[in-house]
């Protein structure tokens, strides 16, 4: 039985937060790209892109087809 989507929440090796999303087939596909000095902090970065992802637009800017 696959897992199911998740964030996850860690402290890298400079003793930051940090989070990443990680699809049911274990893959990460996205990150916080930046530490956060609290967890709190990082809680409020997984509400930002939770509130945010679904209503997004993709704009592609290469030049191919």
């Amino acid at each position: 039985m696959p897992a199911e989507p998740r964030f996850e929440l860690f402290l890298d090796r400079a003793d930051e937060w940090r989070w990443r999303l990680v699809a049911a087939n274990g893959e990460i596909i996205a990150d916080s790209a930046e530490g956060y000095v609290s967890k709190q902090g990082a809680k409020r970065g997984i509400d930002s892109v939770k509130r945010v992802a679904g209503g997004a637009t993709v704009v592609d800017t290469s030049d191919r087809e």
